[in-house]
C-alpha cells in the first residue's frame, strides 16, 4: 500500500509549470532524465531542472522524472549524499523514489536523456529503432563545458555530488532555452503551490 501512495505522491508532483485548473490537460514536453542507478545523477538532474524552471519559465508546462537503466535500487530515496548537497542549494530530492526504465518511457517522453554515453547506448539498444532520435545527452545542452558526461559520483566524495549539481544547473539553463525554441508554452501558466 504504501508503494501505490509513494507511486501517487510522485506522479502528481512530477509536472512543473502547470496552470490551476479543473480540466486535466497534456503537459507540452515530457522529459526524462536517465542514468545508471537513479539514486544520484538522474534525480539531482531531475531536481535542478524543476528549481531552474520555476525560476526561469514557469509559463512552461512541463512533466518530469527520473529513472535508471538498472534495477540496483529500485523503490530507494536518493543517496543521502546528493540529497543534502541539493537540499543546501534549495533542491529537495527527498520525495523521489528510484524506479528503472521501462519500454513505455521511450513513447511517453519528448527526451530521454541520458547522463553518459554509456547510459545512452544502453538505452538505444532498449528502445525500438523509431524512438532513438529521442535519447540524447544531458549535456548536449550545455556545450560550453566541454564535456558529454556527468560523472557519476556514487564512489567519491561530496565534490563529486557538487560538480553533478554544477554541471546540471547549466545543462538544465540550455535545455529550458531549448524547450523555450520549439515548444507551445501554456496559456496563463502559473507555478504549482508549494
Amino acid at each position: 500500500m504504501n508503494n501505490i501512495l509513494d507511486k501517487l505522491k510522485r506522479a502528481t508532483t512530477r509536472i512543473i509549470g502547470s496552470p490551476a485548473q479543473t480540466e486535466p490537460r497534456e503537459p507540452s514536453q515530457r522529459v526524462l532524465f536517465v542514468c545508471m542507478g537513479n539514486i544520484c545523477r538522474s534525480p539531482t538532474a531531475e531536481g535542478v531542472f524543476r528549481k531552474v524552471l520555476q525560476e526561469r519559465a514557469p509559463q512552461l508546462y512541463v512533466e518530469v522524472d527520473s529513472a535508471g537503466t538498472h534495477a540496483y535500487h529500485v523503490g530507494e530515496a536518493p543517496d543521502p549524499r546528493a540529497c543534502r548537497a541539493a537540499l543546501q542549494r534549495g533542491v529537495d530530492l527527498t520525495k523521489q523514489r528510484a524506479r528503472q526504465v521501462t519500454e513505455a518511457d521511450f513513447e511517453r517522453f519528448d527526451l530521454v536523456l541520458a547522463m553518459d554515453p554509456l547510459n545512452r547506448a544502453y538505452l538505444r539498444e532498449l528502445s525500438p529503432p523509431e524512438q532513438h532520435g529521442r535519447i540524447r545527452l544531458f549535456l548536449e545542452f550545455a556545450p560550453h563545458l566541454g564535456r558529454d558526461d556527468v560523472p557519476d559520483p556514487y564512489y567519491g566524495g561530496t565534490n563529486g555530488f557538487e560538480y553533478v549539481l554544477d554541471l546540471s544547473e547549466q545543462a538544465s539553463i540550455g535545455l529550458i532555452e531549448h524547450l523555450q525554441r520549439t515548444t507551445r508554452a501554456a496559456p496563463n501558466a502559473q507555478r504549482p503551490p508549494a
